[in-house]
């Protein structure tokens, strides 16, 4: 009986295997492949691949990629995205029918990557199967809503003056070592437990630059919520052209779900040059400063993506701050300008405030934020409303009153004031103060409460006020912070705790 069974079911068998081999055609495949003809730094030219298309991965021996960017009749131009070693005239090269993709997802949290999801921080594979182009169409100008939600960044001196909405690009940006970075990394800190989420790419910096960054996000418990993308200075220039849009596929991700994100490009100046790099490589044409002609196109496809969703399609955000390098304090420059002018305003950092300890060291007459108090809780505007013209008229009248000996009793009282505010508006690194004790600072120095004090008190007079105001008047901090406005009783509330605070520090009356 068992032989009668075994032999069924072999037969069954054989039947399925003739009617598959039946009913299955057999049709030959094609597969493309061309021949590298030259090597150089970053690019190679290929010859073959009649069908590629433009910014189409391919693959080389030893599965190394590269990006096809210059499709011309004689030969076509590919970016190289890993290391050139190895690959010779002569290699082989085969399409791979995608164009560059990301890996996107929650398993990014916490973790140091290259644009093309490659771990970096040897702690194994990126655990996610979902991955997206690095390039997309920006959304519609009909899919965005206002930018009317503050993001708060933590550092008075742009909350108050220069504030920046959820869904909107502010730009960074000054000459070197002037903390622009920091202003960058205290705003992803001062992100913990708001429900945002961050992603820092560094594009073209030094591998020492990026590791103490990664340590600073990693010391204050910022990498639970963060993402970080690299392509350092000594990767490909290809890898650095990609890594902000991979970094911004990422973004859009979050932003796809209903989620706020916020993204910081540090900078995109070594962007620039990576793209002037390979466009001059493979010979298309320069322009102004040898940039080709579409750099102004690179960077504008790229911002354009950050916006604030409206609520049928989720009401997710993207918020950018793109970080650009100056060269003395010219922000009149070409890549500057470009960006000046996508973006939706500009925090610049001078070497001038940096050098007199005025940290951090951001000039308020030359920044602005075209957003304005539309994206500011109502508390601060209460406070700060005319403190930003107040600000640049005492630097204008402390640079005149150099020249005078003689000064009236309302020019000095004036410039007390200034001095006191600019001292309230200090602020170290790593840092970042919640909006409510920012508002009672705010509250206690343009009530003149620090103008009899010595510069060094007035940050520990500050210290003293937010101590204070966050032990006794816990319900005020907490309406400022759910957006109420800011009555008179509280600021009556408030100014007390300040004539407390102060009159520790203030000098005995002789």
């Amino acid at each position: 009986m068992p032989d009668a069974s075994l032999k069924a079911i072999l037969d069954d068998t054989l039947e399925v295997v003739e009617r598959v081999t039946r009913e299955s055609v057999l049709e030959p495949s094609f597969e493309e492949f061309g021949v590298v003809t030259f090597v150089g730094q970053g690019i190679a030219r290929v010859q073959g691949l009649p069908n590629v298309k433009s910014e189409e991965l391919v693959l080389f021996e030893k599965d190394r990629l590269g990006m096809a960017l210059n499709l011309d009749p004689e030969d076509i131009g590919i970016v190289l995205l890993d290391s050139p070693e190895g690959l010779e005239s002569g290699s082989e090269v085969r399409r791979t029918n995608r164009v560059l993709d990301t890996p996107v997802g929650e398993a990014l949290l916490g973790r140091v990557v290259d644009p093309l999801g490659r771990p970096l921080d040897n702690a194994g594979p990126v655990l996610t199967t979902l991955r997206v182009p690095i390039e997309s169409e920006a959304p519609p100008i009909m899919d965005r809503a206002p930018v009317s939600v503050p993001l708060a960044t933590g550092t008075k001196a742009i909350d108050a003056l220069i504030p920046v909405g959820r869904g909107q690009r502010q730009l960074i940006l000054g000459d070197r070592q002037t903390g622009k970075t920091a202003i960058a990394v205290d705003c992803i800190l001062n992100q913990k437990d708001k429900g945002v989420i961050c992603i820092y790419c560094a594009i073209g910096q030094r591998n020492s630059t990026v590791a103490n960054v990664i340590a600073d996000l990693g010391l204050h418990r910022a990498m639970e919520y963060s993402i970080v993308v690299v392509a350092a200075g000594d990767a490909p220039a290809g890898l650095q052209f990609a890594a902000p849009y991979a970094a911004m596929a990422m973004g859009e991700y979050f932003m796809r779900q209903g989620r706020d994100a916020l993204l910081v490009f540090d900078d995109l100046t070594a962007h620039a040059n990576a793209y002037r790099e390979l466009s001059l490589l493979l010979r298309r044409p320069p322009g102004r400063e040898s940039f080709p002609g579409d750099i102004f196109y690179i960077h504008s496809r790229l911002l354009e993506r950050s916006t604030h969703l409206r609520e049928e399609l989720g009401g997710g955000s993207l918020t950018a701050l793109p970080v650009v390098q100056t060269e003395g304090q010219n922000i009149s420059a070409y890549i500057p300008t470009n960006l000046i002018s996508i973006t939706d305003g500009q925090i610049y950092v001078t070497p001038d405030l940096f050098q007199k300890g005025i940290l951090p060291a951001i000039d308020v007459g030359k920044s602005v934020s075209r957003v304005g108090g539309k994206a500011q809780l109502p508390a601060y505007r209460a406070v700060a409303g005319d403190l930003r013209l107040f600000y640049s008229q005492f630097e204008e009248l402390e640079v005149f009153s150099r020249f005078g000996s003689r000064l009236d009793e309302r020019t000095k009282q004036t410039l007390a004031r200034g001095r006191a505010i600019r001292e309230a508006l200090k602020q170290p690194q790593f840092d970042p103060i919640p909006a409510a004790e920012q508002v009672a600072i705010l509250v206690a120095a343009t009530a003149g409460w620090f103008d009899q004090l010595a510069p060094e008190r007035v940050v520990d007079a500050s210290a003293r006020i937010r101590e204070l105001f966050v032990a006794r008047l816990p319900q005020v901090a907490a309406s400022i912070e759910a957006g109420q406005r800011l009555s008179e009783s509280n600021r009556v509330e408030i100014l007390k705790l300040a004539e407390e605070a102060v009159t520790a520090w203030k000098p005995p009356k002789l």
